[in-house]
This record gives C-alpha cells, sequence and structure tokens, in this order.
C-alpha cells in the first residue's frame, strides 16, 4: 500500500471539515492510513510464518546419561549375560543404554600386576559397537567366595576378619573380609585403582564407575560380615571415596547409598554428605528387596543428589522379589519418581524380565533420566542471506530428572539430497536449565533465536559466507554440542538417524542489491 499517494488524495478533495480544519483532518486520515497500513503488513507477515507443534511419539530414547543398565556380571560371572550369544546385543530391550560389569577384584588381578582386563573389555566391545556404554563395580567381598580380594593381598600382610556370612565374625569362618583400613590392603587397592584408571579413567564409553570397594558385593555394609560400627564405617568411607576422586577425576563415580545404613530413612547422613561433598553421586540397590511398605528406604536421601548429579537406581533380583511378593510395576515407576532417578536395572535374566514387564519398561521409558520435548516451534517461511531472522521455540523436559550434561538446540537447512547447506546453534539456551514436573505437567520454557543464513562480506563483490545459494530447504532441529553436532535423541519423527528431525520447509532469498 502506498500510503503517501493515498494521504495526497485528500488533499485535492474540497471536504474541508468546517469544525476541525483541514489540515487537522488530513493528520488524522494519515495517520489511521499509516496504521492500517502496518496492520497489513504485519497480518502478512504472521501468515508467511511457519509453525509446528510436534507430539512426543512416546519412543524409547537411549541418550547420555541415563537409561536401563543391564547386569552382565552381577558379582557371579554366569548372571546374567552368561545365556546371550556373543552376537546378541538385547536390542529389543527399548531403552538399554549400559552394560553393568560387576565382579570380586580377584577376577581383574588373580596375580600382581597381572590384569584380565579382557573380562571387561569381551562384553563391552559388542555394546559400544552399538553406541552404548559399561559401568563397573569391582568388590572386595563376597558371600559366595572367600577372596573376592585376592588371596596374595592376604599373603602379603594384610589383615583381615574371618566370618560367616549372615552371622558375623567366626575364626576359621569361610570367607575373608579385608580390615579396609589397613595399610597393606589399601596399597595393594590403590595399585589397582590406578591400574584401572589408566584405563577407563575419562573413557567416553564408560558411564558410571561404583566405590564398590567396602563391604558385602560392594554395597558398602558388613551386617552379613565384619560388622563395623558406625564410626569406622564412616572413616572406611572417607578413605575409599578419597582414593576413588584421587584416581578417577573424568568419570562419574557413585557409592551405595547403604553405606548410611540400609533401613534408615533420612536425609542427611555423614557417609552420603561426604560423598556428595567430593562429586560422587548416590545408587540404591535395594528398590523392591521387601514388600511394601519397606520397597525401599531413601528416597529422601536422593533429593540432595538428584538436582545436582545423576541417581542410579537397582531392583532386586526380578525373580527373587517376586519370590517374596515384593515386585510391583507401579512401584518400580514410583521408585523412578521419588528418586528422580537417571538409570534403572535390569537385573536377571533380562528377556524374562522384558517378556513379564513390558508395559511397565514402556511407562518407565517415558519418565526415567531426561526426556527433552520439543513443543513448538515458529520461523519464517522465507529468509533472505545476509539478514537476521527469528526462530521462536517452547521446550520441556517430561523426565523425572535434568539433563545434566546439557546441550544446545541447533537449526540445520538441507537440501534435497540431504546435503547441510547451513549449520546453526543457539548456545544462549542449555537445555540443562528446563525444569523437571510431575507426570505430564513439566513447565514450558520459551525461547526466541536469532540466526543469519549467510553474512556478507563487506568486501566489492559482497560475497556471502558460507556461499548459500537461495533456494528452498528442509529445515531439521537438533541438540547436541556447541559446533552443532546432534548428540542427544528427541521423541520426534522423521529422523536421519544422526538426532536430527525434519519438520518442515523454508525459502532462502537473495538478498537486495546495494
Amino acid at each position: 500500500m502506498n500510503t503517501e499517494s493515498h494521504c495526497a488524495g485528500w488533499k485535492s478533495r474540497g471536504i474541508a471539515d468546517r469544525k476541525l480544519g483541514a489540515t487537522a483532518l488530513r493528520r488524522l486520515l494519515c495517520a489511521l492510513l499509516l496504521a492500517l497500513s502496518w496492520m497489513g503488513l504485519n497480518a502478512r507477515a504472521e501468515v508467511q510464518r511457519v509453525v509446528v507443534r510436534p507430539a512426543d511419539t512416546g519412543e524409547a530414547l537411549v541418550n547420555p546419561g541415563m537409561g536401563w543398565t543391564l547386569h552382565f556380571y552381577s558379582n557371579m560371572i554366569r548372571n546374567y549375560g552368561s545365556k546371550l550369544e556373543p552376537w546378541d546385543t538385547l536390542d529389543d530391550w527399548p531403552g538399554l543404554s549400559v552394560v553393568y560389569l560387576r565382579v570380586p577384584w580377584s577376577f581383574l588381578e588373580p596375580k600382581e600386576g597381572e590384569f584380565n582386563w579382557s573380562l571387561f573389555d569381551t562384553p563391552a566391545q559388542r555394546w559400544i559397537a552399538k553406541g552404548k556404554k559399561i559401568a563397573i563395580r569391582v568388590s572386595c567381598s563376597e558371600s559366595w567366595m572367600r577372596y573376592a580380594t585376592p588371596q596374595w593381598v592376604q599373603d602379603a600382610g594384610a589383615k583381615g576378619i574371618e566370618f560367616e556370612f549372615g552371622k558375623g565374625p567366626r575364626p576359621g569362618g569361610p570367607l575373608w573380609d579385608p580390615d579396609y583400613l589397613d595399610p597393606v590392603f589399601l596399597r595393594k587397592l590403590e595399585n589397582f585403582l590406578a591400574a584401572m584408571a589408566r584405563r577407563y579413567d575419562g573413557n567416553p564409553n564408560v558411564a558410571f564407575i561404583d566405590v564398590g570397594s567396602f563391604g558385602m558385593w560392594g554395597e558398602g555394609h558388613t551386617g552379613f560380615s565384619s560388622r563395623l560400627s558406625e564410626e569406622q564405617t564412616l572413616e572406611v568411607v572417607k578413605r575409599h571415596v578419597d582414593l576413588h576422586v584421587k584416581y578417577f577425576t573424568r568419570t562419574l563415580l557413585c557409592i551405595s547409598d547403604d553405606v548410611a545404613g540400609a533401613t534408615k530413612p533420612g536425609r542427611h547422613f555423614p557417609t552420603m554428605d561426604y560423598a556428595l561433598a567430593k562429586g560422587v553421586t548416590m545408587r540404591d540397590d535395594s528398590i523392591l528387596v521387601q514388600p511394601p511398605p519397606n520397597s525401599w528406604y531413601h528416597a529422601e536421601m536422593a533429593q540432595e543428589f538428584w538436582p545436582r548429579l545423576p541417581v542410579i537406581l537397582e531392583h532386586e533380583h526380578y525373580g527373587s522379589s517376586k519370590q517374596r511378593g515384593a515386585w510391583s510395576g507401579d512401584l518400580l515407576l514410583k521408585s523412578v519418581e521419588d528418586y528422580h532417578a537417571s538409570y534403572m536395572s535390569i537385573h536377571w535374566w533380562p528377556r524374562e524380565e522384558l517378556n513379564e514387564n513390558r508395559l511397565t519398561i514402556e511407562r518407565i521409558n517415558r519418565r526415567l533420566g531426561y526426556r527433552l520435548q520439543l513443543r513448538e516451534i515458529d520461523w519464517p517461511a522465507e529468509a533472505t542471506l545476509g539478514q537476521p531472522f527469528l526462530v521462536e521455540t517452547g521446550w520441556a523436559n517430561a523426565g523425572v530428572a535434568p539433563c545434566y550434561g546439557g546441550g544446545f538446540w541447533g537449526l540445520t537447512l538441507k537440501d534435497e539430497k540431504g546435503g547441510i547447506v547451513s549449520a546453526h546453534v543457539d548456545e544462549t539456551f542449555d537445555v540443562k536449565s528446563l525444569k523437571v514436573g510431575a507426570p505430564d505437567q513439566a513447565p514450558l520454557e520459551k525461547h526466541q533465536s536469532r540466526f543469519v543464513v549467510a553474512f556478507r562480506h563487506e568486501d566489492p563483490r559482497g560475497v556471502f559466507v558460507p556461499n548459500t545459494k537461495p533456494g528452498s530447504y528442509d529445515v531439521w532441529v537438533s541438540v547436541g554440542l556447541r559446533d552443532g553436532t546432534p548428540a542427544i535423541a528427541l521423541p520426534l519423527p522423521d529422523g536421519d538417524g544422526q538426532k536430527r528431525y525434519r519438520l518442515g520447509r523454508i525459502r532462502v532469498v537473495e538478498a537486495p542489491s546495494k
């Protein structure tokens, strides 16, 4: 609309208003026409925007820092991966992201300085090839073998206590607990941890490592064995946490909540507060061990951990839990909610547990860890080379835990052959900041991003960099690294297999000549 010509047209008309005067009337009408003109332009701009409100696909997601953990070794080597063929990576378990390898120290260092890392690496390589990770616990005390701590440690002079499982210390007992503060034991343990750290600390294929060098099964309790006092336990926990923190500086560490007392409810305990202060997170190995109302004890404790660190849950051996009348799919899901858990175990023969709990697993997958949802996105139907344009998005985290590792959303334009012609990342918005909520009540966070398809280089040729050509392109969204590499799967359809998702089209047009 040419507003000036319309205003000038009024001048030639003989409609001088006797009350307002011709000049005032012209000014009023011109202002009115200008306002109507701007309204029309804005309406057309609004029409020329693309608005998409994607629905969550409901699928299980495999993402960093969360998921189901398969007990491939559960202390005993035959539990529970031994029935899986070497080619079988349990691809049918939705949301499986980590393979958990829990073994006695003596299996890894049968002779001092000679290591059997193949025990870990053989199964690990199968899942690493599928983009999954491993987790590790090494125990020093077991209920089924005398020397979880290698016998050569005792032969070197380390002190310990003979005991009978469940009955406590007994001279001549069939089992042996090391003195967890004995200097010989600690020196040998430190040498082992240093060797393990050289191999696995900072290894991108390792999700987490347990502080498992203390207590029965590495769970940090001695009620079945040497029966340490609370004061002794606190001292042991501090020494063993410090040793692990010394060598594992780049990998997440966790410790069993049982160091605080397996059945003692509460939020603060000296042992767990010390671990948290050192950046060590909690795991609870006691989910559904006992029937209700004692299905777990430390959800209150988890409130100190989950806002900062991922919480790890392990349910009781599935078959044993069923036999005790302790198993409940609803309660398993509730434990994820109450603890704001990022990881949940697969603690049984996996396909038996899967076949009998598919609905529970599906429900847990929609809440376990984080689940980043793009609720809405709005971009212009047309972008001009060299000129900024705005994209408005609405994000939510439908999981129970933050996305601790964070990530930044990216906008990618691809041509009809799938080639990337323009990649952009908004570094002003980290998905780590998204708040969690109750089921279906995750708060929506809206954000406005500013992108430029190509910048005009101010030289006589007016070159655009990068050299993006005008045309129509597909719009893809992703979340990942600052450089635009996707890293987090989203519950969106039409993915490209690299964690980017197609949402629509945009036209890129020539910039007006100067």
